[in-house]
C-alpha cells in the first residue's frame, strides 16, 4: 500500500490561485495519460447501458451535439 501523502502537499499553499490551477491541472494529466488504470464503477456502466438502449430504441430521441453546444454556450455565457 503506497504511503499516505500530506495534504495538501508541501509548499501548496504558498503557491498562487494560477499555481495551484495549474498543479491540478498537471495532476490530473498525468492521470489522465493511462486512462486504463482508471477505474470505472459499475454504477457508471449500467448508467450507459441504459442510455445506449434508449438511443437504440429512438435514435432520433434527444439533441444533436451541435444543438446542445449551443444551448450550453448560450446559458454560460456571460455577454447574454
Amino acid at each position: 500500500m503506497p504511503k499516505p501523502l500530506p495534504l495538501p502537499p508541501v509548499g501548496f499553499d504558498e503557491l498562487s490561485v494560477d499555481e495551484k490551477i495549474d498543479y491540478l491541472q498537471s495532476l490530473w494529466d498525468r492521470i489522465a495519460a493511462t486512462p486504463e488504470t482508471i477505474p470505472v464503477p459499475d454504477w457508471h456502466r449500467q448508467i450507459l447501458d441504459v442510455r445506449l438502449k434508449d438511443l437504440d430504441a429512438d435514435p432520433a430521441a434527444g439533441d444533436g451535439w451541435e444543438v446542445v453546444e449551443e444551448r450550453l454556450r448560450k446559458k454560460f455565457d456571460t455577454n447574454h
